[in-house]
Parts: structure tokens; C-alpha cells; sequence
């Protein structure tokens, strides 16, 4: 695949799978896009929207201690999403399960008080998912 002209974001979560296979197959199924890849590697570029991630089968290029799933505890990924109900019931007709449901929440910043839609999912190795408006 011919890696075509990115705009990389500033950060960008590199996750460690248990199988890359079964990964880049519910990231796809999400809607992700394979931006570019390193299938010698094991490694994906992928991208919804303007959100990137990379996924990569766990190797020991990274590792600091053993992974026990589920993977990511104490971080969950937020993406911005333009539709957010419309994504989040693409996820309900595609039968994932929902860790929570689309429910509006506020959040201070400074003074001001904003609200956000947002739901989560787990991918296969239990990483954590928000999607938001």
C-alpha cells in the first residue's frame, strides 16, 4: 500500500494487541481506514475521521511490564466524531457492546460549563474507547 500524503495529529495512541488480526478486524468494522501499514511488523495506521491510532501486535519494543488483559487501564482514547448519534448507532446495528451508553455530560473548563454526547466501547484487548461530540 502507497502511503499517501498524512497530516499526522500531534498525538497519536500506539496500542499493543494480542492479535492483529482480530484487532485491524473490529477497527475496520468501526470504520477505521488503513492510512498505512508494516504488515512485517504486525503495524497499522489507521483513521476515523480525523482521529488516528496505531495498532501494533505486542512485541518487545515496548514492553515495561507483562500486559494482563484488559489493556489500558486508567486511560480511555477520546475521539471527536461530527455525528455522533448516527456513529453511535452504527455501533448498536453492528452488535458491539456498549461499556456506556450515549448519554450528555458536563464539563467545566475555566468558568464556562460545556456538554458533551459521548458513549464508549472496549476494543478486543479491553482498551477504552470514548466517542464524543
Amino acid at each position: 500500500m502507497q502511503a499517501k500524503k498524512i497530516k499526522f495529529n500531534s498525538l497519536i495512541p500506539e496500542l499493543s494487541v494480542t492479535s492483529i488480526e482480530k484487532s485491524l478486524s473490529f477497527y475496520q468494522n468501526i470504520g477505521f481506514k488503513i492510512v498505512y501499514e508494516r504488515k512485517e511488523n504486525k503495524f497499522y495506521f489507521l483513521e476515523l475521521e480525523k482521529n488516528q491510532i496505531m495498532i501494533e501486535e505486542i512485541n518487545e519494543n515496548w514492553k515495561v511490564a507483562d500486559l494482563e488483559y484488559t489493556f489500558g487501564r486508567g486511560i480511555n482514547i477520546s475521539m471527536t466524531m461530527k455525528d455522533i448519534e448516527k456513529y453511535y448507532q452504527k455501533i448498536l446495528d453492528l452488535k458491539i457492546p456498549v461499556f456506556r451508553p450515549l448519554t450528555t455530560n458536563e464539563y467545566r473548563v475555566g468558568t464556562k460549563i460545556y456538554q458533551d454526547k459521548e458513549f464508549l466501547i472496549q476494543d478486543p484487548d479491553g482498551y477504552l474507547l470514548r466517542f464524543n461530540n
